[in-house]
Parts: structure tokens; sequence; C-alpha cells
């Protein structure tokens, strides 16, 4: 049981605390309710890029990394499409060092020209080595823009193209940094062996005069139900075939979420599973392949993705993928089964949730999520799963009319 404490700051910074007396550091995360989920489709890769820039230095600190490790301290952040997240840790003597730190940038970023030219730089170069200079580095773009054709899940977290980052102004930067980069906007847990109390006294020190942003997140269009299977093909110059299949599911708040995280585990978490086992080492249909999913707060997506062997047609390996997937709408999930890899789950959350650093990072986000308290209800959650549970949601999501399918054609094989 993860103990938790909460105090709310008049300004609306919510405080998470737990105490974990096996450590004498402790851990400061920092979680701003903030992704790409939250951008203007024509100034995209904005919450990436202040990733970035919130370590450019502010405007009494002019290098954050600089105090930080002369405190002996590590820090590290990063973006996705909902949430921006940054972790410090230190020794419990100096966290009123990270607290300065974390407060300062909160209150005044330093947006000069220089930073941000630096940071566009930076990030740019990022999207170049990731999306256009990768092996398969645009097929996560390609199956997301087919997917989603209204959410703002439709582009990746580094942006749809290099020019909205390039062409970015201050003004911008400026208004974005004003709409979602407030205390109001932010939850910050602190994990270690320090009191509540003491806790409480230190963060309203430094964090309690901060103006509240006033912030009003802005509604965000939901996709509509997928009425009509998709299909994209596509030639690159890579050494061998893939495939991606996309089906749309629930959020993560989600009573049915939890059947499609071991519905991916069924599937391919690890050699055991059903499509290591049938498609490669029995039917050697492929060399590699896999499920997840994209376990985003608003609806997401089941992927199930593959490489086909030599010889072996995207045809014939969509096809036995497909016949795979429609096992478990036709057949219940074996008791055995599922019992194995819910035991999986419930290890590896123990084991997550050992180290300090990993209470802090979690506990801000079940906070987003609805209550921190719930980080101990999670395995429950999985505990209370049943085939016909599992059965239920995969005849709910895997139709054909609810897919969208990549065939990613290597050019050395056309």
């Amino acid at each position: 049981m993860i103990e938790v404490n909460r105090h709310i700051l008049k300004n609306g910074l919510t405080l998470l605390h737990h105490r974990d007396k096996t450590t004498q550091m402790v851990a400061v995360n920092t979680l701003y309710n903030v992704g790409s989920r939250n951008e203007d489709p024509n100034h995209t890769g904005f919450a990436h890029l202040f990733e970035h820039l919130m370590f450019g230095g502010s405007i009494n600190i002019p290098d954050f990394d600089t105090p930080l490790q002369a405190a002996g301290g590590e820090n590290n952040a990063w973006t996705n499409e909902d949430i921006t997240n940054y972790y410090d840790v230190v020794s419990l003597d100096n966290i009123e060092t990270v607290l300065w730190l974390e407060s300062d940038r909160m209150l005044s970023l330093d947006f000069s020209q220089r930073s941000l030219d630096v940071q566009k730089q930076v990030v740019i170069e990022e999207f170049k080595q990731r999306t256009l200079n990768q092996p398969y580095g645009d097929m996560s773009d390609l199956i997301k823009s087919l997917a989603y054709k209204v959410h703002p899940y439709r582009w990746s977290t580094i942006g749809k193209e290099i020019s909205h980052i390039s062409d970015s102004n201050l003004d911008q930067v400026r208004d974005f940094f004003k709409t979602y980069y407030a205390p109001d906007n932010a939850i910050i847990a602190i994990a270690g062996n320090i009191s509540f109390e003491k806790t409480v006294e230190l963060v309203e020190k430094w964090f309690g005069d901060i103006p509240s942003g006033n912030i009003k997140i802005k509604d965000i269009p939901q996709e509509p139900q997928q009425k009509e299977a998709r299909f994209l093909e596509v030639e690159r110059d890579v050494p061998q075939d893939a495939i991606v299949k996309a089906y749309h599911i629930c959020g993560r708040t989600d009573e049915e979420y939890h059947c499609y995280d071991i519905l991916s585990d069924v599937l391919s978490n690890g050699r055991s599973a059903r499509l290591p086992q049938k498609l490669i080492m029995e039917k050697k249909l492929f060399s590699e392949v896999n499920a997840y999913i994209s376990g985003s707060i608003d609806p997401g997506l089941f992927y199930v993705t593959g490489k086909p062997s030599e010889g072996v047609s995207l045809e014939e390996a969509d096809k036995a993928l497909t016949e795979e997937i429609e096992l478990l709408k036709k057949e219940l999930v074996d008791e055995t089964e599922l019992k194995k890899w819910v035991n999986k789950f419930e290890a590896n959350d123990i084991f997550s949730n050992i180290y300090y650093l990993n209470k802090a990072t979690n506990l801000c986000y079940f906070e987003l999520l609805g209550k921190a308290e719930d980080i101990n209800k999670e395995v429950d959650k999985y505990l209370a799963l049943t085939p016909e549970k599992i059965k239920i949601a995969a005849n709910k999501a895997f139709v054909e009319t609810n897919c969208s399918t990549l065939y990613y054609r290597s050019k050395e094989k056309a």
C-alpha cells in the first residue's frame, strides 16, 4: 500500500507526498497537463519543444542543469500525447535546490530568441533522426493519420512537420507557455524520507507566490466512430516489408482498458505469447511480431505489427494476423493463460513502485486520471478480469470496419 498525502495550494497547484524511509534521497516529479493533443493542428510539436525550452534557463537561472549537478542531483523529462513530465532526484539535504529550480522556471522561463533558436535546432535534428532518417521512422505517423481524422492523436509528439517548429516565433511560444505552464495545471509529487509537514512548508515557500494561470483547457475534438476499413500502402528504403494494423479502443480511464492491455500480453508479451509461438516459431511466417496499446487518456489504438519472413507476402502476413485476432473473438481465453498474464502484471506493478522516483511519477499520473490513491487499486482491476470480459472486449474492437491497415513495402523487394 502506497500512502499518499495531498495538499492544494491557493494558486491551484496540487502537491502529493509519499514518505519513503528506505532512502536518504528524494524525488520531485512535476507533471503538466499538456501534451501534443493540446496543440493547434497548424503549430504541432510545441509540447515537445517546451520540454527542451524548460531546460534553457529562466530569467534568474541561466542554466537549469548546472546548480542541480552541483548539488549532486540528476534530472530528465519526457512528453507524450497527453502530458509533459519533469523529474529530479537529489539528496534530501538539497531538496530546496530542486524546488527553487522548478518554481523559478514555472514562474519566469526565459523567452530569449537565442534560447528559442537553440532548442528549435535541437528538436529539428531530433525530428530528422527519429522520422526522416530512421528506417521505418514514419510508420507511426502514417498509421496514426490513417486511424485518426479529427482527434489530435493523428500527429506524433515530435510534430507533423519540421516547418511547424522552424517557423515558430517568440509570441507563439509565450502564448503556449501562458496557456498551459501554470500551477493550476500542474501536479507535483515528492517521495522520499521527508515528513508531510516539512514538504508542505517547503512547497508553499517556493511555489505559493506563483500566480494562478486560470487555466481553461480547450475542448479536444473527439474522434467519430470509424465505420469503414482503411488501408494505406507505401514503399520505403527499408530492408524488409512491415505491416501495422490499428484498432480503435477505449481511453485510459474506461473499464475495458485493462481488457485490451491483457489482450496485448496474450498476443505478444514474450516468447510464450500467441503470436511469437504460432507465427514465428511454428509457422515461420514472421521474423518479428508485436501487439501493444497506445495507453492514451482519450480513446486510443490497439496495434498489431510485424515483419514477414523472407518469401512471405504482406497479404499472407495480414491474413495470418487476422486469423489469430479472430480467435480471440470466437474462443474464451483459457483461465490459466489469463492468470499467467495477470500475475505478470502484478509482479511488474509491485517492482515498478518500489523505487521512490517511480512512486512520485506514478502518483502524479494517477492523480491526473482521477486520484493518486487509485494507484493501490490498479492490480485489483486486472485480478477482476474474466475470460468472458476479455471476449466481449475483443468482439467490440476487433472488427474489420474498426481497423486501419498499413502495408510498408521495401523498395529493395519491390
